[in-house]
C-alpha cells in the first residue's frame, strides 16, 4: 500500500531553520514526484514545492525560493524539505503528497498528487 509520512515539525524561532522528512512506502519512490504543500486553517493549500521521482529536478513556490530546498536520500527513500531563514508567514501545516506523473518532471499543482500524508505542524514564532 502506497503511503507517505511526514514528521519534524515543531515550533522555531523566526529566522532558525528546520528539515521536514517525508518517508515513502509500498511504492518504489523513483516513479512517483514528491510535493510540499501547507495550509493554514481556513485559508487554501498552497504549493511549496516538488522534486521529481529521479531527485534531480525540482521546483518552488516565489515566497520560499533560495530559503526553502527539496531532497531525496535514494538509499532511504526519504525526500526532505530544508527550511531556512524562517518567518512567520511560514507558519502552516506542512504535507507531503506523492504524484504518478512526477518521475521525470514534477508539478506544484496539487491535483496531480493522490497519495497524501497526515502533515506535520510548523510554527514560527519568537
Amino acid at each position: 500500500q502506497l503511503q507517505v509520512a511526514e514528521s519534524g515539525g515543531a515550533l522555531v524561532q523566526p529566522g532558525g531553520s528546520l528539515r521536514l522528512s517525508c518517508a515513502a512506502s509500498g511504492f518504489s519512490s523513483d516513479s512517483y514526484g514528491i510535493g510540499w504543500f501547507r495550509q493554514v486553517p481556513g485559508k487554501g493549500r498552497e504549493g511549496v514545492g516538488c522534486i521529481n521521482g529521479r531527485g534531480s529536478n525540482q521546483l518552488y513556490t516565489n515566497s520560499v525560493k533560495g530559503r526553502f530546498t527539496i531532497s531525496k536520500d535514494n538509499a532511504k527513500d526519504v525526500f526532505y524539505l530544508q527550511m531556512n531563514n524562517l518567518e512567520a508567514d511560514d507558519t502552516a501545516i506542512y504535507y507531503c503528497a506523492a504524484s504518478p506523473f512526477g518521475s521525470k518532471w514534477c508539478r506544484i499543482v496539487d491535483h496531480e498528487y493522490d497519495h497524501w500524508g497526515q502533515g506535520t505542524q510548523v510554527t514560527v514564532s519568537s
